[in-house]
C-alpha cells in the first residue's frame, strides 16, 4: 500500500468533516451591518518569543492553550510555514474548529503498562496479553500547576502514551534475538523503552509504541533519553514480519522500506521518496523551527504542543485525541531534556574556525538556527520540496553532542564528522555513505579548508 493509500485510510474517520470557511480577503470592504452590529474583540497578541519560552511564560501559556480555542487556532495558523503542504492542510481543515473537526474526537487517557522481559516471555510463548481492569490510567486528571508537575507528567507521556498499536514490534519482541538485531532492546531494568502493553481504543490489550521508541537510545543497558535510536531498523523489522507471516505487502512499499536502513523512516504524507534520519531532541527549546524541513515556526510552547497533540491523534488513525494537558506536558518535558555530561575540552583553533565558517547558520543556544533555502544547503531536496511537509527549506541541525549523532544530514547520508567536511564525498568514487556508493552532495561549507583546519574544526565539534 502506498503512502497516499495509507493516508486515505487514516482520514476515513473524518471524511464527513467540513472544511473551514475561507478567510475574508482583507483588501475587500465588509458590508455594513448597521449600528446595532457587534464587533468581535481582536485576538490578544502573545508576548515575544523570549518571554514565552521562560518558565513563567510557559506556565502562563498553558491556560491559553488548554482553555481558549481561538488562541489555539491563531497559534496553529501562525506556526504553519507553508499552508499549502499536506501536513498544514490536514491541520487547517480539522484543528480548533469548535463544533467540527478534531475537536469532536473523544479524549483518550489510556491504561498503559511497561513492556518487560516477562511480557516478552508471554509473547514468545504465544500466551494472551492482559491489562487488568483496575490498571490506572496514564493521567489522574489533575492539571499540573508547577514546572516540576508538568515535566513529570510529560515524562509519563513520552514513555507511556501509545502512538498506535504496532503488530511489527509485537512480532519482533516474540523473537528477542531478532529484536536485538534491529536495536529493539531492554534497559538494564528489563523494560523496553518506547514499547507498551495497553488497552487499545476498543479495550483489547495489545502492544504499541511511544515517542521513546525512536528518541530514547539503549546502549549496553543504559537508556539515554532524547538521543535518537539510530540503529533501530524499523523498515527491516516490517519486511521480516511480512516474510515470516507470508502476509502481502505492496511491492513498491517493500522496496522503499528496504532502502530506509537503520535510524531512518519515511513518515510523510505523500508518495515522494524522502526517508529522514531520527533526530536527537536536545536543544529543542532553542530551535525556532520544528522538523528537518522547518515545517513549523516554533514561536512558543503552544506550537510544539499542537505538534504533539496532532501527531498523537494522527498516529492513532484520528479515532481519539489526547487530553491537551498531556500534549502540553509532553512539550515541556521535551524542553527539559539534557544531553549526557561530557568532559569539557578546549579547542581554541577549532572554535575560532567555527565562529568564522559555521556560526552564521548554527547561531542559537543549541547551535541550530533558522531554516535556510534547500538550494543553499545542497543536500537531497526531496523532503524540502515535497508535497507533504515541504517549505523549500531545511533547518540547520542543533549541534548538541554532535559527535554522537552520526550519520549526518537530514537523510543520514554522511557517516562521520570527518566526512561532513571532506571534499572526497562529492566524488563519484565515494563509497562511505550509509546510503550506498556514489557522491553524498550538499553542505559544502568548510570542505574547502586545508586539512589541518578541517581536523581542528572536527576536534572542536567533538567537544560540543
Amino acid at each position: 500500500m502506498t503512502k497516499a493509500a495509507l493516508l486515505t485510510l487514516a482520514l476515513a474517520a473524518l471524511c464527513a468533516c467540513k472544511k473551514p470557511e475561507p478567510e475574508r480577503d482583507p483588501s475587500r470592504s465588509a458590508p455594513s451591518a448597521g449600528p446595532a452590529a457587534s464587533v468581535a474583540p481582536a485576538p490578544i497578541a502573545p508576548p515575544p518569543r523570549a518571554e514565552r519560552m521562560t518558565e513563567a511564560g510557559m506556565l502562563a501559556e498553558a491556560a491559553r492553550y488548554l482553555d481558549d480555542p481561538a488562541f489555539r487556532r491563531t497559534a496553529l495558523e501562525a506556526s504553519l510555514v507553508n499552508p499549502k503542504n499536506t501536513y498544514s492542510r490536514h491541520r487547517l481543515d480539522h484543528y480548533a474548529l469548535g463544533k467540527r473537526g478534531w475537536d469532536l474526537l473523544p479524549e483518550w487517557n489510556p491504561q498503559s503498562l511497561p513492556v518487560t522481559t516477562e511480557v516478552v516471555a508471554d509473547l514468545r510463548a504465544r500466551r494472551p496479553l492482559k491489562v487488568d481492569e483496575g490498571t490506572a490510567r496514564l493521567w489522574d486528571g489533575s492539571r499540573p500547576k508547577t514546572m516540576v508537575e508538568w515535566t513529570e507528567l510529560g515524562k509519563k507521556v513520552f514513555f507511556g502514551y501509545p502512538l498506535r498499536e504496532d503488530i511489527y514490534v509485537a512480532w519482533a519482541l516474540g523473537r528477542p534475538e531478532f529484536a536485538a538485531r534491529v536495536n529493539l532492546k531492554p534497559g538494564s531494568d528489563g523494560v523496553y523503552p518506547g514499547v507498551r502493553l495497553f488497552a487499545n481504543v476498543d479495550g483489547k490489550p495489545t502492544i504499541g509504541i511511544t515517542c521513546a521508541v525512536c528518541h530514547a537510545n539503549v546502549r549496553d543497558g543504559k537508556v539515554t533519553i532524547g538521543e535518537a535510536r539510530r540503529a533501530f531498523d524499523y523498515g527491516a523489522m516490517r519486511l521480516a514480519y511480512h516474510d515470516d507471516t507470508k502476509t502481502w505487502v505492496e511491492p513498491d512499499l517493500a522496496r522503499r522500506m528496504k532502502m530506509w536502513g537503520p535510524g531512518r523512516a519515511d513518515v510523510t504524507e505523500d508518495d515522494d521518496e524522502d526517508p529522514v534520519a531520527i533526530p536527537d531532541l536536545w536543544g529543542l527549546r532553542a530551535q525556532t523551527f520544528l522538523t528537518q524541513a522547518g515545517t513549523i515556526k516554533h514561536d512558543g510552547p503552544t506550537a510544539l504542543a499542537i505538534r504533539q497533540e496532532t501527531q498523537l491523534l494522527h498516529a492513532n488513525l484520528q479515532r481519539v485525541r489526547p487530553p491537551r494537558e498531556l500534549a502540553y506536558a509532553l512539550a515541556l518535558y521535551l524542553y527539559s531534556l539534557e544531553p549526557p555530561a561530557q568532559e569539557t575540552k578546549s579547542e581554541p583553533q577549532g572554535e575560532a574556525l567555527f565562529e568564522q565558517h559555521c556560526a552564521s547558520c548554527h547561531s542559537n543556544d543549541a547551535l541550530g538556527g533558522p531554516a535556510l533555502p534547500a538550494a543553499k544547503i545542497g543536500t537531497n531536496a526531496a523532503l524540502a520540496t515535497g508535497a507533504a511537509r515541504g517549505t523549500g527549506k531545511y533547518r540547520p541541525a542543533a549541534l548538541v553532542r554532535v559527535a554522537r549523532a552520526a550519520p549526518y544530514f537530514h537523510d543520514g547520508s554522511v557517516p562521520s564528522l570527518e566526512d561532513v567536511l571532506s571534499p572526497e564525498r562529492f566524488e563519484a568514487s565515494y563509497k562511505r555513505s550509509p546510503l550506498g556508493a556514489g557522491p553524498a552532495p550538499g553542505h559544502t561549507f568548510g570542505t574547502d579548508l586545508p586539512k589541518r583546519e578541517r581536523d581542528a574544526l572536527v576536534a572542536f565539534l567533538r567537544t560540543l
